[in-house]
């Protein structure tokens, strides 16, 4: 049975800011709402392959093997300085005076997938969070492991759209000078870089 604390416990990780919410925002800020949605769907998305570890029992084998672990974490951190350069070179991305720049769905998708599935801490995560909300005498628990991932990603989509919806907001009636989106373009790219450098010297 889903369980309250579980419910609660899931909304305050989900609303957390992350490098998922760091990317969506700034994709509703950059792109518009309805690429912020993409960009939710794929941080979304994102998450399936690791609970899929999880279920797989490959999350342990991953938390043992110190150079798998260092091998995902190197190309996290690399993903994440790929997004703060193209961030800090983008200088139309914030831009209010004009329509924002068109982004294939797929391309956006497939940018916050690979965003969330390059982060090895998601799999340990998942490995220590879902199972103290499950119930031991549960003779499905697949079933009850498959239920609860549903509720959280779930929850993830919907709180990752509205940080995007907000952004776009703050697009429409804030970010209308130069100085502004210059702030905004630098912030998110620092932004980046900062999580690649806590990825990067975060321990196991």
């Amino acid at each position: 049975m889903m369980s309250l604390e579980f419910l609660l416990t899931s909304a305050v990780v989900v609303v957390t800011p992350g490098a998922g919410v760091l990317f969506t925002v700034s994709t509703g800020l950059s792109r518009g709402r309805l690429a912020s949605v993409w960009a939710a769907l794929g941080c979304t998305l994102g998450i399936v392959p690791h609970m899929a570890a999880t279920a797989l029992g490959l999350a342990a084998v991953m938390h043992a093997g110190a150079l798998a672990f260092q091998a995902l974490r190197a190309a996290g951190v690399l993903y994440l300085l790929y997004l703060a350069a193209m961030t800090w070179r983008d200088r139309t991305a914030f831009r209010t005076d004009a329509t924002p720049t068109a982004s294939h769905p797929a391309r956006l998708v497939g940018k916050a997938v690979l965003l969330n599935l390059l982060n090895p801490k998601l799999t340990l995560f998942f490995m220590a969070f879902l199972p103290q909300f499950m119930d031991a005498s549960d003779p499905a628990p697949m079933r009850q492991f498959t239920a609860l991932s549903g509720v959280f990603m779930a929850m993830t989509f919907g709180v990752f759209v509205l940080y995007g919806f907000a952004a776009h907001a703050f697009r429409e009636r804030v970010a209308g000078s130069a100085r502004v989106q210059n702030a905004l373009r630098r912030g998110f790219a620092v932004a980046f870089a900062a999580m690649a450098g806590k990825l990067a010297w975060s321990a196991r």
